[in-house]
C-alpha cells in the first residue's frame, strides 16, 4: 500500500491537504506489473491510472494491428478521457518494464473530486489534450483485407461474409455488375480474385492459419465455441502449448445468437458474434494457435494422436472435445433448394440486412429463437414465430417471453409448423399447418430462420469414447462402466484418460454459454492435475 508521503511526489496529488492524501492512500489500488502485462484493455469500464514507477505504453488495434499510440512515465495519467466523458477505455495500457501504478475506481474518483475539485480540473485538462488524437484514431476507417462481390441474399455470399466476420477479417461488400461471374468473388488486397472459393481458399487468401505450425502440443482443443476458446485462453495463459482446431470459424452455435441477455458482466446483453470476437482476440493475444477450416477425422486414444482431414497427425497428452452441436434441419423434402435463398439455420446480427422491410419467420421456441425474434423486429416489417408446442414457457426464459409479448411486430403462433415451401428460385411463400384447427394456410414469408434444437455430431469418435443414447459424450462418474484406469476420472474426463469433453457436446451439460465457459476453464484445471499424475 502506498503512503500519503509517497503520494506527495505525484503531480496530481501534490497540493492536496494531509487528510485528503490519507483518503487517497486508502482508496487506491497499488498494482505492480511485469513487462508485457496489461492493466487496462480497450473496451473496459473506466478507471483512472497513475504511473508511479516504470513505464507503460498505450496501444490501440487499428486495421487488425496493435499500434502504440502513447507512452506513460512516472507521474502521468491514463484513463482521464473515459473518466471525464463517462465512456469505456478507447485504448489499452500495458507495462513495458517492471512498473508500479495506482488505480482509482469510479466511486473513489468522484469522492476525491468532491473533496478536492482541483483533481477533477487537472484530469479534465489532461483529457482535453488527448481528445484530438483519440478522435482521429476513432475516425480511422479499417482497411479492408478483401472485397466480397455478390448479392447479399446469396447463400455462398452469406457464408463467406459470416466466416470473414467471425475471424476478425475486415472486408467490404460490393454489389455485382451485369457481367458478374457465377458465384461470389473475393477480391484480395493484392488484386487477385477468387471465384466461388471454398472456405479453405478464403482462409488462405486472407492469411488465416489453416496448417498447424508444429506436430506436438500440450493440449489440442477441438472446436472454437465459447467452451473451446475459454479452454484456449486458460491453457495459453498458463504456459501450455495450445492448439485450437476449428472446422469452420470461431464462435460455435453461440456465434449465431443475436443477443445473450443472461451472460454475467454484460448488463445490457452481448451478441454471440461480439462474445466470440472478444474471446478469439484474447486467446490469440495470450499465444494460443488457432487453425480454421480443418476437420478431425480420427482420434487414436492410445497415443492421443489427432488426425486431421488430409492426413496431418498431431500429438498431445491432452485433448479437449469442444465440438458443440449442429442445428437440426427442417424436415421437408425440398428444403435444401432454398438454403441460403430464404431458409437459414441460426441467426446472427449480420443477417439483419436480409430482414429489412420484409415479413420473416422464426421457427423454434428456445432462447436463441426468442433473441432472434426480438432483434429482427427492429428491422423486419413483421416477425412470425412458429412454435410446435402449446406455449413458449417450456423452453424459453421468462424475460424473453415478456419482451416478445410487449412487441407488436412479433406474432407467436403455437401448435404450428411449416409443411411446405414455394418459389421458383428464391423462397416466396410457406405453408403453415395449425394443429389446433387442423388447417393449412399459405403465407407470403420470404425469410425463414430455423432454430429447432441441435444434435451432437460425434459418430467420428472412437468407440472407446463413451456416449449416451443421443450421441453426447459421457464424462466423470457417468463413464464408470467403461473406465479402466486405477484412479477416479476427473469431472470432465471421458472414458479415455486424458481426453476431456466440455460445453454442449458433453452429456448432461446445461446448454448455456456461461456454463460452457466455466467448463472450458475447469478442463484446463483438470489438465494440470492430469499432467501432474502422468509425471
Amino acid at each position: 500500500m502506498i503512503t500519503a508521503d509517497a503520494l506527495r511526489g505525484v503531480p496530481l496529488f501534490s497540493a492536496l491537504p494531509p487528510d485528503t492524501l490519507d483518503y487517497v492512500a486508502g482508496a487506491v489500488e497499488d498494482i505492480r506489473l511485469v513487462a508485457g502485462e496489461y492493466f487496462a484493455q480497450e473496451g473496459d469500464e473506466r478507471a483512472l491510472f497513475v504511473v508511479i514507477e516504470g513505464r507503460a505504453e498505450i496501444t490501440k488495434v487499428v486495421n487488425g494491428d496493435e499500434l502504440v499510440i502513447g507512452v506513460r512515465t512516472p507521474g502521468m495519467l491514463f484513463g482521464e478521457v473515459p473518466m471525464t466523458l463517462s465512456t469505456k477505455f478507447p485504448a489499452s495500457g500495458r507495462a513495458t518494464e517492471p512498473t508500479r501504478i495506482l488505480r482509482l475506481g469510479v466511486s473513489e474518483y468522484h469522492s476525491l473530486a468532491a473533496l478536492a475539485p482541483s483533481v477533477a480540473a487537472h484530469v479534465g485538462g489532461v483529457a482535453r489534450g488527448y481528445l484530438t488524437d483519440l478522435q482521429s484514431w476513432a475516425a480511422a476507417v479499417p482497411e479492408a483485407e478483401a472485397h466480397l462481390i455478390g448479392p447479399r441474399a446469396d447463400r455462398r455470399v452469406r457464408e463467406i461474409a459470416t466466416f470473414l466476420g467471425r475471424n476478425e477479417i475486415p472486408f467490404e461488400r460490393v454489389a455485382p455488375d451485369a457481367a458478374a461471374a457465377d458465384g461470389p468473388v473475393l477480391e484480395l488486397r493484392d488484386g487477385s480474385r477468387l471465384v466461388d472459393p471454398t472456405m479453405r481458399e478464403v482462409a488462405v487468401g486472407v492469411g488465416l492459419g489453416v496448417q498447424p505450425t508444429a506436430t506436438e502440443y500440450d493440449v489440442v482443443i477441438l472446436g472454437a465455441g465459447p467452451a473451446g476458446l475459454t479452454a484456449a485462453v486458460n491453457g495459453a495463459a498458463e504456459g501450455l502449448r495450445t492448439l485450437v482446431v476449428e472446422s469452420l470459424a470461431p464462435g460455435g452455435q453461440a456465434g449465431t445468437s443475436t443477443r445473450i441477455e443472461n451472460y454475467t458482466g454484460f448488463p445490457y446483453g452481448v451478441s454471440g458474434d461480439d462474445l466470440a470476437s472478444r474471446a478469439l482476440k484474447q486467446a490469440r493475444r495470450l499465444g494460443a494457435e488457432i487453425v480454421v477450416t480443418r476437420s478431425v477425422t480420427e482420434i487414436r486414444p492410445g497415443g492421443h494422436d489427432v488426425v486431421l482431414y488430409g492426413g496431418d497427425v498431431l500429438r498431445a497428452p491432452l485433448v479437449v472435445l469442444a465440438t458443440g452441436v449442429e442445428w437440426r434441419k427442417l424436415a421437408l423434402p425440398d428444403v435444401d433448394r432454398y438454403l441460403g435463398k430464404g431458409v437459414y439455420y441460426g441467426a446472427a446480427r449480420s443477417d439483419a440486412g436480409l430482414t429489412r422491410g420484409r415479413d420473416i419467420c422464426i421457427v423454434g421456441a428456445g432462447n436463441s429463437a426468442g433473441q432472434a425474434a426480438v432483434f429482427f423486429s427492429r428491422h423486419a416489417r413483421s416477425v412470425t414465430m412458429l412454435v410446435r408446442g402449446p406455449s413458449l414457457a417450456a423452453s424459453m426464459s421468462q424475460y424473453l417471453i415478456d419482451q416478445i409479448a410487449a412487441n407488436s411486430t412479433i406474432t407467436v403462433e403455437t401448435r404450428s409448423q411449416i409443411v411446405g415451401l414455394h418459389g421458383a428460385t428464391d423462397l416466396e411463400a410457406v405453408d403453415v399447418h395449425d394443429a389446433a384447427s387442423d388447417r393449412t394456410s399459405r403465407r407470403d414469408l420470404t425469410e425463414v430462420f430455423v432454430m429447432i434444437g441441435a444434435d451432437a455430431v460425434t459418430g467420428w469418435l472412437p468407440a472407446s469414447v463413451a456416449r449416451d443414447v443421443n450421441g453426447y459424450v459421457r464424462t466423470g462418474p457417468d463413464v464408470a462402466p467403461e473406465w479402466t484406469a486405477d484412479r477416479r476420472p476427473f469431472a470432465l474426463e471421458t472414458s479415455v484418460p486424458g481426453i476431456f469433453a466440455v460445453g454442449d457436446v458433453r452429456s448432461g451439460s446445461v446448454k448455456r454459454v456461461a456454463a460452457g465457459v466455466g467448463e472450458g476453464g475447469m478442463a484446463i484445471a483438470h489438465a494440470h492435475q492430469y499432467l501432474a499424475l502422468s509425471r
